[in-house]
Parts: C-alpha cells; structure tokens; sequence
C-alpha cells in the first residue's frame, strides 16, 4: 500500500506568552519580571490525507486551524508530533518542499501589493523558474476560468477581495503544486464569489 501523501502524528504547538499586570504599578514590575504562561494551540492530531482527497478541517475560532496549517505549510515548527508531506519534513526541508505546494491565506495576499496583477503573476513564475510557454498556457487556463482578464492589468491594491481572492488562487496554482493549503479562502466574500471559488476548486480536483 502506497504511504499517505500527508501524515500526520501527535502534533502538538504550545506558545509562550507574557503575561501583562494591569495598571501602572503592573507596569514598572513588567519591566523587571516578566511572567509568561503556556498556551496549547494544538494538542496531539494524527490524521492522513491520500493524494486525491479533498479535505475540510473545521472548528471554531482558536482551535488551532490556522496554526495547524502554518506547520503543515513549513511556516512553523511543531512542538512535538511527526509530519510528512509528500515525503519531505515542511519546516526542515523547506527549499524543496515549497515547490511542491501551493498557499493561500484568506487574509493575507502573496501578490505585491503595488503593481498590477499580470506583473505579480510574471514574478512568480520566474521565481519558480517555469517555462514561458508554460506559464502562459496556465494562466489562460485559469484566466478563462476565475474570469481575470478584466483585471490583469490593474494593480492588485485596487482589487475587490474576491477578484483578489481568484488572483492568489492563480498565483498559488502556477507552478502546478502536487498540493493545495487553503486557510479561509472565501473569508468575507459574497454567495456568488464564494461559489465561483467552490466551483473551481472541485473542478481543479477533478482534473
């Protein structure tokens, strides 16, 4: 039988954070001792994803979603627990790993803020040092089906959130990513745009 292609086993994430006495005299002690407490963001999860699945991880606010997907992405190092992703250990073998998946953070844009979306695009895919035949031929692809074309050209600041939502879709997709991190990719979006992005997403595991 075929290993996972995501697996994952007694994560576990704890931070430390300083614990701040109230009013001025709670001040001038912080200066000198400072105590801190441990919180516990996740606490030992063991699941495995076979390539192919399409996974939702669903809790509510502060249990540890986003965290978990910061360790699976290679963005932090777990506490303890084992993960292995596509064969690699993101956050020790990171050079390699990030070629071999894609990100989007709902409330945070991989594009460069200041320059129109074409250009963003046309960094990236020499960053990933893809063909230019290549990156083209995706870029229509998904042009056609987010509907970009109208706005390639304006500068990403000047987006929507969800036009700027279908653009970090495109971006994270370009290099053609054996996987998907999606972090609450339709936060603040209306019915239709949320079930435009629906729409490709199951077509893009379709495919």
């Amino acid at each position: 039988m075929a290993n996972p292609l995501i697996s994952v086993n007694g994560l576990t994430k704890s931070f430390k954070t300083f614990e701040r006495r109230e009013g001025v005299l709670g001040a001038f002690y912080n200066l000198f001792k400072r105590e801190y407490r441990e919180v516990m963001a996740v606490n030992k999860i063991s699941f495995q994803i076979e390539e192919g699945e399409f996974i939702g991880y669903i809790g509510p606010n502060g249990a540890g979603k986003s965290t978990t997907i910061k360790m699976l992405t290679g963005i932090l190092a777990p506490t303890s627990g084992d993960i292995k992703v596509a064969g690699l250990i993101p956050w020790k073998q990171r050079s390699r790993y990030v070629t071999q998946i894609g990100v989007v953070f709902g409330q945070r844009t991989q594009l460069w803020w200041d320059i129109a979306v074409i250009e963003s695009f046309k960094l990236l895919a020499k960053i990933y040092e893809i063909p230019e035949a290549v990156f083209k031929q995706r870029l229509n692809r998904y042009s056609e089906i987010l509907e970009l074309d109208e706005f390639l050209h304006i500068p990403v600041r000047k987006l929507s959130l969800g036009q700027r939502m279908r653009c970090d879709l495109t971006a994270s997709l370009l290099h053609q990513p054996k996987i998907l991190f999606l972090d609450e990719p339709s936060i603040g979006l209306d019915v239709l745009a949320k079930s435009r992005i629906r729409e490709f997403l199951k077509y893009l595991n379709e495919t």
